[in-house]
């Protein structure tokens, strides 16, 4: 008979056992962490106080940026202090915690993108009606919504796995508490609860994905037709550059829970991990809003205005 016993906390692996890697590793990662949340909340500040941006296009991208500022402290800071530790090791309450948070907001991301998506499709191929179509209450309704539909869809994978029976055996071969490596570890039948996971990575990631991708393929095509090569470069520059994210976003999540989970290289796994919970929430602010000319405007006057007023 299997030995159930009640785990009370996990080991978390993690990355390498090399120190000098350890803490080479802390550092880089420490650097991108503290730059995603400085560059996420710049752009919550700036997009607030500058009364031209307060329209749906950057109150998206404000919403993107307090999630990738929350998604990323649900994994990054355990992270950080597992690298330094000689215990790395998190509570049974608090894996199920960090795992409902990490599932919740990532649908929510990709619900936001799609959102995002929608409304440049609007904006770029029906100008005309953009202003009718994509009111406050549209974008209202669309944000919420968002939220709404990941909070509500990561419970269930949640539930079933922190009912699960966990064997003596305790060690996550990961850095967070991710669903494959959780899947691993259970000494119950997980069958069912692989299914309904991937049934609702189903549902979310690909579906969100195609709109995602459906609109940027309207946008495109509506950009060929505009006559000036100036006018085509502007939009096409922020165009590409939403698609980037998207795809580096859509393409690593896709990849980890849109298929079985035996197979799975762990070493892989964690890599393709580090892309979507580390770099993709720093890349976000960098590309949504750096390269957007009506952004770096309200950057420069939120940061110098009041300078030049005083010296004035």
């Amino acid at each position: 008979m299997t030995n159930v016993t009640a785990v009370l906390e996990f080991k978390l692996l993690g990355f390498s056992s090399n120190p000098y890697c350890q803490i080479l590793l802390f550092m880089v990662v420490m650097v991108i962490y503290i730059l995603t949340i400085l560059g996420n909340i710049i752009i919550i500040l700036v997009v607030k106080l500058e009364p031209k941006l307060h329209s749906p296009m950057f109150r998206f991208l404000q919403n993107l940026s307090f999630l990738e500022v929350c998604y990323t402290t649900t994994i990054v800071p355990k992270m950080l202090s597992n690298l330094l530790a000689k215990r790395k090791s998190i509570s049974f309450s608090g894996c199920m915690a960090q795992l409902y948070y990490f599932v919740s907001l990532g649908i929510t991301e990709c619900y936001l993108l799609a959102a995002m998506a929608y409304d440049r499709f609007l904006a770029v191929c029906q100008p005309l009606q953009y202003s009718v179509v994509m009111t406050d209450e549209s974008y209202t309704r669309l944000a919420v919504g968002s939220w709404v539909t990941g909070v509500f869809t990561g419970v269930l994978p949640c539930l079933m796995i922190s009912r699960l029976h966990f064997c003596s055996y305790n060690l996550i071969d990961h850095f967070f508490c991710d669903i494959s490596p959780l899947l691993k570890l259970s000494c119950s039948d997980t069958t069912v609860t692989e299914a309904v996971i991937f049934v609702i990575s189903l549902l979310v990631l690909p579906s969100c994905f195609l709109l995602t991708l459906v609109s940027y393929l309207f946008i495109i095509l509506t950009i060929l037709k505009i006559p000036s090569a100036s006018g085509k470069r502007v939009t096409f520059s922020t165009c590409s550059s939403h698609l980037m994210v998207v795809t580096i976003y859509y393409g690593t999540t896709i990849f980890i829970y849109v298929r079985p989970t035996y197979g799975l290289s762990s070493d892989l796994n964690k890599a393709v991990a580090v892309l979507y919970t580390v770099v993709t929430p720093l890349l976000n602010p960098v590309i949504y809003s750096l390269r957007n000319k009506a952004f770096q405007k309200a950057l420069e006057k939120t940061l110098f205005g009041h300078h030049r007023l005083h010296s004035s």
